[in-house]
C-alpha cells in the first residue's frame, strides 16, 4: 500500500505549524542576501541537518542558492545519513509522498524504482519513519523550488562507488 510518510520531527527540530515554519524558513533565506543566489546555481549541495535554532542559518544561505532554479527543477535527490535503524547500502521507501507541514512532496516513483534495481538498495519504509536527515530539508526546498518531486534515500554502509552508481542512475541532465 502507498502511503504518505508523516513529518517525524516537526514540533521538534523544526516549527509545526505551517505560518510559523514558512517564516522562519522565509527568515533564513533571507539572512543570506540577495548576492547568496549568484548567477550560476549549483547542481548538489552538502547541507546541516540538525534542528533549525542550529542548522536553520546555514541551511538558509545554501538553499538561497537554489532560488534561480525554481519552476526549473522536477527531480530532486536527497541523500541523508542513517540514524536510527541499520542500512546495509542505501535504502528508499515505498511511500508515494513525504509530508510536511507545508505540504505534501510527490515522491519520484520511476526514479525510485531504477534505484530499486541496483543490488545495494532496499525498500525500507523503516529506514525513513523516524528520519530526520532527509525531512529537515524539506520544507527549504519547498520554500526556494515550489513543485518538484523528492527522490528520498537514507544511506546506510554504501561505499563511495556504490553512491557513485546511485547518484549516476538519478543524476539527469
Amino acid at each position: 500500500m502507498q502511503h504518505v510518510r508523516p513529518p517525524a520531527v516537526a514540533g521538534a527540530f523544526y516549527p509545526r505549524d505551517a505560518g510559523a515554519l514558512q517564516a522562519q524558513v522565509a527568515e533564513y533565506i533571507a539572512a543570506a542576501g540577495a548576492g547568496a543566489a549568484g548567477t550560476v546555481p549549483p547542481k548538489a549541495i552538502i547541507a546541516p541537518h540538525a534542528g533549525y535554532m542550529y542548522s536553520g542559518p546555514i541551511a538558509g544561505s545554501i538553499y538561497a542558492r537554489l532560488a534561480l532554479l525554481r519552476g526549473r527543477v522536477r527531480r530532486v535527490v536527497l541523500a541523508g545519513p542513517a540514524h536510527r535503524v541499520y542500512v546495509r547500502g542505501a535504502a528508499v521507501p515505498a511511500a508515494r509522498a513525504f509530508g510536511s507541514p507545508l505540504g505534501e512532496v510527490a515522491l519520484d516513483a520511476e526514479a525510485i524504482a531504477a534505484l530499486r534495481a541496483l543490488p545495494f538498495v532496499e525498500e525500507s519504509d523503516r529506514a525513513h519513519a523516524l528520519e530526520h536527515s532527509l525531512e529537515v530539508h524539506i520544507p527549504f526546498l519547498q520554500a526556494v523550488l515550489g513543485e518538484f518531486r523528492l527522490v528520498p534515500v537514507v544511506v546506510g554502509d554504501a561505499d563511495p562507488r556504490e553512491m557513485a552508481r546511485l547518484l549516476e542512475a538519478v543524476w539527469g541532465g
